[in-house]
């Protein structure tokens, strides 16, 4: 049994007429007939009863045509799901992202792609750098946002660069360096150091140690955090003093200062990561849109 075999089944049950049902389908009569004096043979039942040039359900044809109908809508309903999903407007989107980096980003983007997209529903993962690597090369993820990994991290992966933001240091409100319009790392380096785990986000501790260059083995790192919000609020409270790029203004406002660096570190670059030889239709949908939204600093 086919679906033809149900679509020519319902015809003919709702024109009550083999020829009237031929027209509509498009095919002639006598292989019509055929087709459904086979799929009677096939169920081992009448489904019709045969009156001169009409015809009429039996009670066994009247539930199968209501269960006919009910397989041609869904494999009707199946297809438009795939198509929908090929053409990247329905399905699930799973999306890794940092929230700091990209505070800026992520919201305006999500916006525009719900307007674009309502139908795919979108699925954050809150991640390190390292997961969603690993996310992105197990396929657990379709695409990230995240800081620029290294040419060795990120080899087999796709990077676009979306925005990017100066270093600066963050230091607690009434800090000795508040007056201060710029500091050199000459100034800093005997503070006490407030930094993200070395064991959940390395890539922060290499940014660190490119910041400081020889001066990173005299620095005196008094805490440890495992979230940017306990990060702000360890150097709120006086425990030290952080480097981070300039996003850091977004989550923690005017609870801290920032001041920047001389002479200026190299600018963190934040982006979005993918394989593109396994780019969905979805994903790049998605990788379009934020192209669209995203408007990188001048």
């Amino acid at each position: 049994m086919e679906l033809r075999h149900l679509r020519y089944f319902i015809a003919v049950a709702e024109e009550q007429n083999v020829t009237r049902a031929a027209a509509r389908l498009h095919v002639s009569q006598p292989p019509l007939s055929r087709q459904i004096h086979d799929l009677e043979s096939e169920l081992g039942v009448a489904l019709f009863e045969r009156t001169g040039k009409s015809v009429r359900l039996t009670d066994a044809g009247r539930l199968f045509l209501d269960e006919a109908r009910a397989v041609v809508l869904r494999a009707e309903k199946a297809v438009q799901a795939v198509r929908a999903v090929a053409a990247g407007t329905n399905g699930e989107l799973h999306l890794g992202y940092a929230p700091s980096p990209t505070v800026g980003i992520l919201p305006a983007a999500l916006r525009a792609f719900r307007k674009k997209s309502p139908g795919v529903r979108v699925i954050l993962h809150d991640l390190s750098s390292p997961e969603m690597l690993a996310g992105l090369r197990d396929g657990k993820l379709h695409a990230a946002l995240m800081v620029q990994p290294s040419k060795q991290a990120g080899r087999g992966l796709l990077f676009e660069k979306l925005d990017e933001f100066p270093i600066v240091i963050a230091i607690p409100l009434g800090h000795r360096l508040s007056r201060r319009r710029s500091v050199a790392l000459r100034d800093v380096v005997g503070e006490p150091i407030v930094a993200f785990s070395r064991k959940e986000y390395p890539d922060y501790h290499e940014l660190l140690a490119r910041i400081v260059g020889p001066h990173l083995k005299q620095l005196r790192f008094a805490e440890e955090c495992d979230s940017g919000t306990s990060l702000i609020a360890a150097v709120e409270s006086g425990k030290g003093i952080t480097f981070s790029a300039s996003f850091i203004t977004e989550t923690a406002g005017r609870r801290l200062n920032y001041i920047p660096l001389i002479p200026a570190p190299s600018p963190l670059i934040v982006g979005i990561a993918y394989r593109k030889e396994t780019l969905t239709p979805l994903a790049h949908s998605f990788v379009e849109t934020i192209r669209s939204v995203v408007v990188p600093r001048p």
